[in-house]
Order: C-alpha cells, then sequence, then structure tokens
C-alpha cells in the first residue's frame, strides 16, 4: 500500500471540506480551494479527518493513491497556513518594486515588466532584490514564480538574473584570451 496515501489528513478547526461528485471543496481562513479528484478515489470524510483509499491495486490506481492524498493535504495546508516562494533578483541596476497589486521588474530591458498578480496570489518586495509568491494553491503559487524566474533566468557566467532563494547556480569560467 501506498506509504504517502494510506495517511489520514487531519482536518483543523475552522476548515470546511467538502466533497461532491468528484470536486473537493476546501474553505479556511486563507481563502477556498476546489480541485477536481479522480473519480476512482474513494474519499471517505469524518469531522476531523480525510482518508483516501483505492478501489483496486493495479498500477494506475497506486499511482493516483498516493497522487490525490498529497493534493488534498496541500489544499488543506494552503487555507490554513498558505504557502510562499521566494525570489532573488542578482544584477546591478536589477530590482523590483510592487505598485497596488502589480509587481514591476527591472531587469535590464529596454522597458520595465509589470505582472498582475492573479486571484489569490500576493506579491511581497521586502527588499528591492527580494521577491515573495503568496498564496493558499501551492500549485498556482509556483508557477507563478517559475514565470518570474522566467522573464530574465540566472547566467552561469555573471550570475545575473533572477533565481530562487535557496537555489545555487553552478558558475562557468568565461573564455580566455590565448
Amino acid at each position: 500500500m501506498s506509504r504517502i496515501g494510506k495517511e489520514p489528513i487531519d482536518i483543523p478547526s475552522g476548515v470546511d471540506v467538502k466533497f461532491e461528485k468528484g470536486l473537493m471543496t476546501v474553505k479556511g481562513p486563507k481563502g477556498q480551494l476546489e480541485k477536481q479528484i479522480h473519480n476512482d478515489m474513494i474519499i471517505e470524510l469524518d469531522d476531523k479527518q480525510i482518508v483516501v483509499k483505492r478501489p483496486t491495486d493495479n498500477k494506475m490506481h497506486k499511482s493516483l493513491h498516493g497522487l490525490t492524498r498529497s493534493l488534498i493535504a496541500n489544499m488543506v495546508d494552503g487555507v490554513t497556513k498558505g504557502f510562499e516562494k521566494k525570489l532573488e533578483i542578482n544584477g546591478v541596476g536589477y530590482r523590483a518594486a510592487k505598485q497596488g497589486n502589480k509587481l514591476v521588474l527591472t531587469i535590464g530591458y529596454s522597458h520595465p515588466i509589470e505582472m498582475e498578480a492573479p486571484e489569490g496570489i500576493e506579491f511581497d518586495v521586502p527588499a528591492p532584490n527580494k521577491i515573495t509568491v503568496k498564496g493558499a494553491d501551492k500549485e498556482l503559487v509556483g508557477i507563478i514564480a517559475a514565470n518570474i524566474r522566467k522573464l530574465r533566468e540566472p547566467d552561469p557566467y555573471k550570475g545575473k538574473g533572477i533565481k530562487y532563494e535557496n537555489e545555487h547556480i553552478r558558475r562557468k569560467v568565461g573564455k580566455t584570451g590565448a
């Protein structure tokens, strides 16, 4: 049996969980999340726990078991604690600023780049070279952070660009004139 899939998910107080017709809805202090769950998975809801079970031991059901449990656990964590990704900007003159719910990036192009925060996502700029992407949906936070990083990926020769806070950029030695 799946080690991840067999673990029950505890429902904290203040979180409301509903499951009907394959749609899982989780409401909490940080917002509401909805996700379509595969029809083959069996979801058992109690007052304090959610248990995910699989109907058979075939390969597809085994792989869906742990995935479904992780998705539901991330939804519960998201509406209670939330998720965040931190990014760092390196480079002379590279900086970020927040204007309302927009993120304005000056990263070496001829014009500043503006990114509108989608619903459920919040940008925070604690310093001109640091960006924090916060939200309840783990998948959406990761996608938005990856899109910001993609605007100016880190250069292995000069080290300029946008990188994740804990990411290590392997530096390369430049050409030598011989």
